[in-house]
C-alpha cells in the first residue's frame, strides 16, 4: 500500500513540473500583456485532486503586484493553453503568487556580509 501512495506523490510532482515547463513557454510566447515582463516560474504546487495549482514566480523587471494581477487575470487563458498541452483529465485552476525567496536571500546575504565586515573591523 505505501508504494501506491509514493507513486501518487511522484505523479503529482511530475504533473507540477510539466505544468511549470508548459506555463513558462506559454507566458513567454503567447501571453501579450505588457504588465508581464521577464517572469521566472520558481515552483508549482498542485493539490492532490489536481483542482488547483499555486504558481510561484519572481520578476526580473517590472512591478511584482502588477505582474501578479496580470497573471491571475490571464489564468483562464493560460489554463486553456495547458489543457491543449497536458494529457490529464483535470487541468488545475491556476493561482499566481509572487515569490519573495530571492529577495529574502539577497537581504540575508547582505546582513551576513555586513556582520563579517563588522567583525573584521573589530578584530583589527
Amino acid at each position: 500500500m505505501p508504494a501506491k501512495k509514493s507513486s501518487a506523490v511522484n505523479r503529482s510532482f511530475k504533473v507540477a513540473d510539466q505544468i511549470q515547463r508548459d506555463l513558462t513557454e506559454l507566458i513567454a510566447r503567447e501571453l501579450k500583456d505588457p504588465r508581464v515582463g521577464m517572469v521566472t516560474l520558481q515552483a508549482v504546487e498542485v493539490t492532490p485532486d489536481y483542482a488547483h495549482a499555486k504558481v510561484f514566480f519572481s520578476v526580473l523587471t517590472g512591478e511584482p503586484q502588477a505582474t501578479e494581477q496580470a497573471l491571475n487575470q490571464a489564468a483562464g487563458f493560460l489554463r486553456n493553453g495547458l489543457f491543449k498541452r497536458l494529457h490529464i483529465h483535470t487541468v488545475p485552476t491556476l493561482h499566481f503568487h509572487f515569490d519573495r525567496t530571492t529577495e529574502r536571500a539577497a537581504d540575508m546575504s547582505a546582513l551576513i556580509a555586513k556582520a563579517v565586515a563588522d567583525r573584521a573591523k573589530d578584530e583589527d
